[in-house]
């Protein structure tokens, strides 16, 4: 982005929706929360484009929760969720990965009600290969697919990256083919799944392009600034992206799926996308749509430590899914950031640091069993693991997810890719 990066929020009080003042400000959150939020000194820079912090352990998420207005998914709506769905809440949850929401409880009773809902989320293609971080929203997102049995749409956004790196366009859209067959692998079913790029969507569906258009009628320019941070001598493009990604949160963005039906949006994502939806959340009622509703991941963090995120830009800071095992040992070997102590003796008497240390957040994410992790956050802590063994356990850990995806990987054929890009009715539900 260009010129000064603005708190997501500043400013959103003062601004209107097409001039007019009596009109309803862009969604910040829906009480005094946000606008507490707004002028509240920060020391965390969390955009879509930039994640920073200066703390050991990362982002500061109780008070980026307050900064955005969200709610916190706390055990009360855990305990709601696992009623109603009948099986356990996926260890992302449990574990307060996914930490945030808007609106979940609107999904839920939805759920109870037996009325539908789909889910949207989506990648934005700027490397040939995803990383391990990538992975966490599409497993969370298959998941939630697969215990409600519902229709999912996953938006490549080949044209943000067109707009915001140096890419071509046509290189854009191969980088966003290459990624699709990453999110295939996991295992997606086909018949329930629809995969789309923008750069060709748009000319196959005029929905699409409709509502992009039904969206950007109903945000000014001043409100993608303070939303954004878009400063004066930015690309116009950059201006008008946001309205693209809002579009499949309106369900009529997709008539071969659902007719005129309006059908609630359930949206996994990291939060910082959530400054795109605060945006569709305000204009999809104008449009006679429902709100969609949002669930927020926490940040992967990047091998040298979780003041950063992983980045597909930086080789070194990520476990790519391409990685051979030596490279993955290696990597974490050489580059995790550790919550150990300086000398060995030190480490015994003192304990590590769980909570920044990268190998055990690796492990928080991808080590399913909850026992095991427990044993190695105590045994981290009271200084009886040592810094080498758990980078060893995350290693031991990771391997195996990466091999088995690129096995996996290897079988998706562009054949079985165009499939999933097929513009056709989704079968799902009862």
């Amino acid at each position: 982005m260009a010129d000064t990066k603005e708190t997501i929020v500043e400013g959103v009080e003062a601004l209107t929706l097409n001039g007019k003042p009596d009109a309803e400000p862009v969604e910040t959150g829906t009480d005094a929360q946000a606008q507490e939020g707004a002028t509240a000194p920060t020391e965390d820079v969390v955009d879509p484009w930039n994640v920073a912090s200066s703390n050991d352990a990362g982002v500061d998420y109780d008070k980026l929760i307050k900064r955005f207005g969200s709610s916190k998914i706390d055990e009360e709506l855990i305990a709601r969720f696992e009623k109603i769905t009948g099986k356990p809440a996926h260890h992302f949850i449990r574990r307060g990965m996914f930490f945030s929401h808007r609106d979940l409880h609107t999904i839920l009773t939805l759920r109870e009600q037996g009325k539908p809902f789909y889910l949207y989320t989506g990648r934005g293609p700027s490397s040939g290969s995803l990383h391990v971080g990538h992975l966490v929203p599409f497993i969370m997102t298959k998941w939630l697919q697969e215990t409600f049995d519902v229709p999912l749409v996953i938006q490549l956004t080949d044209d943000e990256k067109t707009l915001w790196k140096d890419l071509k366009v046509e290189d854009a859209i191969k980088l966003g083919r290459e990624n699709a067959k990453d999110i295939v692998a996991m295992g997606f079913d086909v018949n329930k799944t629809f995969i789309f790029n923008n750069l060709e969507f748009v000319g196959k569906c005029p929905a699409m392009y409709q509502n992009i258009i039904r969206i950007q009628k109903c945000v000014t320019f001043n409100q993608v600034k303070g939303i954004f941070g878009f400063g004066d001598s930015d690309i116009i493009g950059k201006i008008g992206f946001p309205a693209a990604q809002a579009a499949p949160a309106i369900s009529s963005t997709f008539p071969f799926i659902f007719g005129n039906k309006k059908v609630h949006c359930l949206i996994p994502c990291a939060i910082d996308q959530d400054p795109y939806f605060r945006m569709t959340r305000d204009v999809a009622p104008r449009l006679g749509y429902p709100k969609c509703a949002l669930m927020h991941s926490t940040f992967f963090p990047a091998l040298q430590g979780a003041k950063t995120k992983m980045s597909a830009s930086d080789q070194n800071s990520a476990v790519y899914l391409t990685d051979t095992p030596k490279q993955i040992k290696n990597k974490i070997n050489k580059y995790a950031f550790s919550g150990g102590r300086v000398t060995v003796e030190e480490h015994r008497k003192l304990g590590g640091v769980p909570e920044v240390d990268v190998s055990y957040q690796l492990l928080k994410f991808f080590l399913e069993d909850d026992a095991k992790l427990e044993e190695v956050r105590v045994a981290y802590s009271k200084g009886e693991m040592l810094t080498g063994e758990i980078k060893k356990l995350a290693v031991e850990t990771l391997t195996p997810i990466v091999e088995q995806h690129q096995a996996a990987r290897k079988l998706i054929t562009d054949e079985v890719l165009d499939k999933y890009f097929e513009l056709r009715p989704l079968q799902f539900g009862s």
